[in-house]
């Protein structure tokens, strides 16, 4: 018997904080329409649905657009494949380099970002910042951002093996 109050007991308390507070949240209806149509194409306009039948447009099937396929995106992890990466995100378009020192001299080294920030290949797709160190000792590091020569070769490169990329993609199909 007690164990029964216990467990309502229990299961009261646990439940009426989300009872009480779902009661208050309230949706201003100013910024929603009343009717239900309206509501539909505002949240299809928002991103907040799909419809059935753009699925059955397609056949049922998704259109994935993945890394190996996007030009810009293959052509700069082959323009610095010679580099450490320290991080790569598809999704969040951005490709960080680690620090790169060639053998002959190690007091030097680089780090190259590149942030994409359309998918089509043209001059103003691309974000490349350069940073250069220079350690006189290990605790005794300068760090500096430029490099203007090297992030316009940089992106010349990038940009004419993409094209290289979209030409093969256009003659396979």
């Amino acid at each position: 018997m007690y164990l029964k109050k216990f467990i309502n007991l229990s299961f009261l308390l646990l439940f009426l904080p989300f009872l009480i507070i779902s009661c208050g949240l309230g949706v201003d209806t100013r910024k929603y329409p009343a009717n239900p149509k309206e509501k539909v194409k505002k949240n299809m306009e928002e991103g907040r649905g799909f419809k059935i039948m753009d699925v059955a447009k397609k056949g049922g099937s998704t259109n994935y657009e993945f890394a190996s396929s996007n030009e810009l995106w293959r052509a700069s992890l082959d323009t610095i494949d010679f580099m450490p990466l320290s991080s790569v995100n598809y999704n969040g378009g951005i490709i960080i380099t680690d620090w790169y020192s060639n053998n002959q001299d190690t007091n030097e080294s680089i780090k190259i970002s590149i942030r994409f920030l359309t998918n089509e290949i043209r001059s103003d797709a691309l974000d490349i910042k350069v940073f250069k160190k220079i350690c006189k000792t290990n605790l005794n590091c300068k760090t500096s951002e430029g490099y203007d020569e090297l992030v316009t070769e940089l992106k010349r490169k990038i940009l004419k093996t993409a094209k290289i990329y979209e030409t093969q993609k256009k003659e396979e199909k």
